[in-house]
């Protein structure tokens, strides 16, 4: 089984990288525009996002900058986690690193109720619903609710959707959407 994901994998990086030519995946260990962005976040959270460099993959400009973790995650993992990035990728494709950069950091406010970041971040989280259902099932698709609720209605991204009900209830329908 996991040769499988192993194979999932592989297939799907080879997909986008045909599809984003320019793709690559870096660390962000070592990178001064990481370790900038995670001591702005530091700042404007008030120390709530501490582990932007630690647990979070960041799109940039048709890049994927992975904290650490990455060299141990699982293949499956892995899979599900591409599959995520690349609604990021297609989304800069479609609006451009100006106009997405502008959505995801201003409307309405870039804190505590951020419209745009919120859409933009929950058509990848629907696509990592669908992803998690093929490879773990409903009940690893259940495991993700209370973890995505926090992190839309936390610092994690700013208190982007500070609506856990709403999330819940979006959550909920996604789920719902699924094949039985």
């Amino acid at each position: 089984m996991a040769s499988d994901w192993s194979n999932a994998t592989s297939a799907l990086l080879t997909s986008m990288r045909e599809e984003f030519p320019s793709f690559a995946i870096l660390p962000k260990r070592g990178s001064r525009l990481q370790d900038a962005i995670h001591f702005a976040l530091l700042v404007i959270t008030f120390g709530g996002q501490r582990s932007y460099m630690t647990r979070y993959h960041t799109v940039l400009f048709g890049k994927l900058w992975v904290p650490d973790s990455w060299d141990t995650m699982g293949d499956a993992d892995r899979f599900i986690l591409l599959r995520h990035e690349r609604v990021h990728l297609r989304q800069r494709a479609r609006m451009g690193d100006a106009v997405m950069a502008f959505v995801y950091l201003v409307p309405f406010l870039p804190l505590g109720l951020a419209w745009g970041r919120a859409r933009i971040e929950w058509e990848a989280y629907e696509e990592t619903i669908r992803a998690t259902y093929e490879v773990y099932g409903r009940d690893g698709v259940s495991r993700l609710r209370d973890e995505i609720v926090r992190r839309f209605s936390s610092a994690d991204y700013g208190w982007m959707w500070p609506f856990p009900k709403v999330v819940g209830r979006w959550f909920d329908a996604a789920v719902a959407a699924l094949p039985e």
